[in-house]
């Protein structure tokens, strides 16, 4: 994407809504630059009137006009700036909301193959660039513009030859910006990646803080952040080095520019060509013109940061999910809850090997299916693939005869409640967090999730009971109190498929067993998929799949499966001689 398309895209998408507060923002800049420029005006008429001519009539009117012109400067820039950071606040908003929602549709395999850190940074530093672009920029270019048009004016009404000199170092000053402004540019890009990385690092830290210390590894992590911390360091030192350099050239410029000014003005003045007080007032004019130049000249900078800001989040938002409803889809409908595999395959990325090779299955509606398999044989995978967290690569999933490649995601996913080893809980109330599963529930309908979940022998204990608030991910609840939370969502849920995840494997015996009576509550009368390693645990389902390397190698009830799968007969035989 040219440079071009991004201004225009950032103008038509963020900017052009707000183009009435703009309008009156440059308004402003006009009373600002007719006031600057009044005030280096003035300096004439006050050293002949004031100084050479003494005119008394002269000695209150003119301070008076130059206490009125920068009154009417300061206001203006006030108000101008205000509207500005207004404007910048929305669209600050409007681009996070569309990342936001970006991010929040985005397919599940987008989110795996990226730090999360990094689109924090996205979502924070990036997004202030491109605020700084459509809001810093748009002021300084409007108000240095229009008051160095202004100042100019005057410097041409003084004297046209000193005009002209001043005129020839803005593009010398322009054009060693442009420069530092792709320098600028190139470095950011590789400081945003940097403190991409970092933000995930620390998320990484403050969610394993446990094990770091169980394993004493406290000082390779402050080593490890150190190299973290260096790498950032040498990376915000480029650009600080890359944005001081401005300042010398700028400084050297019109050091020059002064000089040169001065020494030319003595030779007019001692012609008769230029008289003190046009003098006086075109230095005025010029010294004046001296911050709007600078800031000209380095406004690329801002520019060339906030297109590289544009070039990472844009991106995202215009990232279209590949899990998507087809023009036409169906909403499904589900009266048993029988699921079809008709020879699925996938694989979670190109060129990686196969995870699933033309599996079959037929899991009844109703009643409880298992899968048993080694680690990485595709279990997980398979629970995956029918709420369509991923599509297959081939094949077709049908839930009662509807494909649901052809039905609504909505109507889909409201149909399947999931509840995994990974238990995922929000830094909020106990309350809210079984509530998330259906927000039309009563609070009665809370409690009862909560009392067939056995959570509620936990929460009457606790300090404000359904209110108390459990911290990031459940940090102050154990394990099986956050998986118990877990199953009284899904009951709150009452959906009619059932996908448990290895969803006892954190439990204790006794909790265990209060947990498979809730999930026999869960799981009554509704299609149930289970995975599970203690295979205690899954003896009485209708049926068992034995999944290895993809396929399916053995299906069938427990005791037909001792009898005709090696693979079950081993996994069962290793867990009874453990016991």
């Amino acid at each position: 994407m040219s440079n071009y398309q991004i201004l225009k895209r950032l103008y038509f998408d963020y900017t052009q809504k707000y183009l009435k507060n703009i309008l009156t923002s440059v308004f402003f800049t006009v009373l600002l630059a007719g006031s600057t420029s009044a005030v280096a005006y003035l300096l004439d008429p006050a050293i002949k009137q004031l100084f050479i001519e003494q005119n008394k009539e002269l000695i209150y009117v003119i301070p008076g006009l130059i206490v009125l012109a920068f009154t009417v400067k300061g206001a203006s820039l006030y108000l101008a700036r205000v509207i500005m950071i207004n404007v910048s606040q929305e669209v600050r908003k409007d681009v996070q909301v569309d990342m936001f929602k970006s991010l929040v549709n985005a397919d599940t395999k987008l989110i795996d193959k990226k730090h999360s850190g990094k689109f924090i940074t996205n979502l924070t530093n990036d997004v202030d660039m491109i605020t700084s672009l459509v809001s810093t920029a748009i002021l300084n270019l409007f108000k240095d513009s229009l008051t160095l048009i202004g100042l100019l004016s005057v410097m041409f009404y003084q004297n046209w030859k000193l005009a002209l000199v001043a005129i020839i170092m803005i593009p010398l000053a322009s054009t060693a910006a442009k420069s530092l402004g792709k320098r600028i540019g190139k470095v950011t890009t590789q400081q945003m990646g940097k403190a991409g990385i970092l933000t995930s690092y620390l998320i990484e830290i403050f969610q394993n803080h446990k094990l770091i210390k169980i394993f004493q590894k406290e000082s390779y992590e402050q080593n490890r952040a150190n190299e973290y911390l260096d790498s950032l360091k040498e990376s915000n030192k480029k650009i600080g080095v890359v944005y001081v350099r401005a300042s010398p050239i700028m400084e050297f410029l019109t050091g020059i520019m002064i000089a040169f000014l001065i020494f030319y003005s003595a030779k007019l003045i001692s012609t008769n060509e230029l008289e003190v007080g046009n003098f006086f007032s075109f230095l005025a004019a010029m010294m004046l013109a001296y911050q709007p130049v600078r800031s000209l000249a380095t406004l690329n900078i801002t520019i060339q940061q906030g297109l590289s800001g544009a070039r990472r989040v844009l991106p995202i938002i215009d990232d279209v999910p590949e899990i998507k409803e087809i023009q036409k889809p169906n909403e499904l409908i589900v009266t048993q809850g029988k699921i079809n595999f008709d020879n699925v395959s996938f694989n979670y990325s190109e060129g990686e090997k196969t995870t699933l090779n033309s599996i079959n299955l037929e899991i009844p509606g109703e009643k409880m299916t298992a899968l048993v398999g080694h680690s990485g044989a595709g279990k997980s995978t398979i629970l995956n693939l029918i709420p369509r967290f991923y599509n297959v690569d081939k094949g077709d999933i049908k839930i009662d005869g509807q494909s649901i490649n052809g039905s609504t995601i909505f109507s889909l996913r409201k149909n399947i409640s999931l509840v995994s080893q990974d238990t995922t809980l929000f830094d909020d109330t106990i309350k809210n967090n079984i509530f998330y599963a259906n927000r039309d529930a009563s609070q009665k309908e809370i409690e009862d999730a909560a009392n067939y979940s056995f959570a509620s022998e936990f929460i009457e204990k606790l300090p404000h009971k359904f209110d108390t608030l459990i911290g990031e991910n459940g940090v102050r609840l154990s394990g099986g109190e956050k998986q118990r939370l877990s199953i009284a969502r899904a009951i709150l849920k009452k959906s009619p498929i059932i996908l448990l995840d290895e969803a006892t494997s954190s439990l204790d015996a006794d909790t265990e067993n209060k947990i498979q009576k809730a999930i026999s509550f869960l799981t009554k009368g509704r299609t149930t998929i289970v995975i599970a390693h203690r295979l205690s645990t899954i003896l009485n389902s209708d049926k068992i799949y034995v999944i290895d390397k993809g396929q399916v190698a053995g299906e069938g009830k427990h005791d037909d499966l001792l009898k005709s799968s090696e693979i079950y007969k081993n996994f069962y035989e290793k867990q009874i001689r453990k016991s």
